[in-house]
């Protein structure tokens, strides 16, 4: 092969191989540039809505009688009969006999101090008869002055006797009706101490009882949630159970179930707790043994431990947030009508277990974001779902 031949082979294999580039460049299919979409997110909300509602206190505490004693004997003897109530639990009525004493030695008693007081009110009137006498035998210049004295002083003894005896009856009367013991008030043993043939001495406790007209339960609120209820005056004496006082609901799981009562705030107690800043309200139930109208409802017991709600003053439109939804308990965030998000500052009344309550700046209607939100922009556009407040209802509690 020549020199020409040499140079001209190369040459024309790079002009195919650029031939076939072009080619293949100006063949291929085009490619179309998409900008990515950019996406919008979703959010939950729900709207502002104002209401009327009443606040809620919530307590706990344990239900104790209004008033317990110790049945005690006033007398030494022997019992002779107990009450079939008078055993543990059982309940008894004001007046009711529940213990009685051997009564022939009280009975003797008894006969003894009538003899005396008739005894002591014949020499009594025979010492004013005699006094008379020797006035009128005085008047007439007859007695002297020493035996008009001696039978003033004679009747002054004989009167001073039948006081005495008349006195002793009484004792001696009162004593026989002691022999038998009766319940102070509606009541139920809690514990007894005594049985039939056993003698007891003057002073001895054979029971111990409780009433049941109406039990209290002390429940301990935080100083600071004495704003939201309308609590008695505790300078003014007595108790308040007036419609003005406020309702109490309580509750409390028994036999597996849970049950509620309904009672008053009668009154507080006089100091707060220094150290954890609690003052005791107490709530009063009233007949807690009586038959219930709430099918098998058991009775509001001493001794049941119970939780306790509150029920404080009415106030209006107020809107209900869920506090999932707070921002630092103060703000929430408000999708606006061109659907962007915007951080709102609240006028909070109060912040519950699951709930806050504010007084705006709110519009009924305005929608509440309840999603929670890892990032937020001031403005960001968003979509919405709304859903409906599974709120409690409040505005029916009285």
């Amino acid at each position: 092969m020549n020199m020409s031949q040499k140079l001209w082979v190369p040459l024309l294999i790079a002009g195919i191989s650029s031939l076939g580039a072009f080619v293949i460049v100006t063949t291929a299919p085009s490619v179309e540039y998409n900008e990515p979409e950019r996406t919008i997110p979703t959010v939950r909300t729900i709207p502002a809505q104002t209401e009327t509602l009443r606040y809620r206190v919530r307590s706990q505490g344990t239900v104790s009688p209004r008033n317990e004693a110790d049945l005690v004997s006033e007398l030494s003897g022997r019992v002779v009969w107990i009450a079939p109530s008078l055993v543990p639990g059982g309940f008894f009525k004001a007046g009711d006999p529940l213990l009685r004493l051997e009564r022939r030695d009280f009975e003797l008693s008894v006969k003894r101090q009538r003899a005396s007081l008739k005894r002591a009110t014949s020499e009594l009137e025979f010492a004013a008869s005699e006094l008379a006498r020797q006035q009128g035998l005085a008047d007439a210049g007859v007695a002297s002055a020493s035996q008009l004295s001696n039978a003033r002083r004679a009747a002054g003894v004989a009167e001073a006797n039948e006081t005495d005896a008349r006195a002793a009856l009484e004792q001696a009367s009162r004593d026989l009706n002691r022999t038998e013991l009766r319940a102070p008030f509606d009541g139920r043993v809690r514990d007894k101490q005594v049985d039939t043939g056993q003698y007891v001495a003057r002073g001895y406790a054979f029971a111990k009882v409780y009433a049941t007209d109406y039990v209290e339960i002390r429940l301990p609120i935080p100083d600071k949630q004495l704003a939201f209820l309308d609590l008695p005056d505790p300078r003014r004496s007595g108790v308040d159970m007036t419609m003005k006082s406020p309702v109490v609901r309580l509750s409390s799981i028994f036999a597996g179930k849970r049950h509620e009562w309904t009672g008053r705030i009668v009154r507080t107690e006089g100091e707060i707790d220094s150290r954890s800043r609690m003052i005791n309200v107490v709530a009063r139930v009233e007949k807690p043994y009586a038959e219930s109208d709430v099918e098998n409802r058991p009775p509001l017991a001493v001794g049941l431990f119970v939780e306790a709600e509150i029920i404080g003053p009415e106030v209006n439109d107020v809107i209900v947030i869920p506090r999932y939804a707070m921002r630092d308990n103060s703000s929430v965030l408000i999708v606006d009508a061109e659907s962007r998000l915007r951080a709102r500052k609240l006028s909070v009344l109060r912040i519950e277990r699951d709930d806050v309550l504010v007084k705006g700046p709110l519009a009924p209607g305005e929608k509440i974001c309840v999603s929670p939100l890892q990032v937020v922009v001031e403005g960001m556009l968003v979509q919405t779902v709304e859903e409906v407040a599974n709120l409690p209802d409040r505005a029916n509690d009285s």
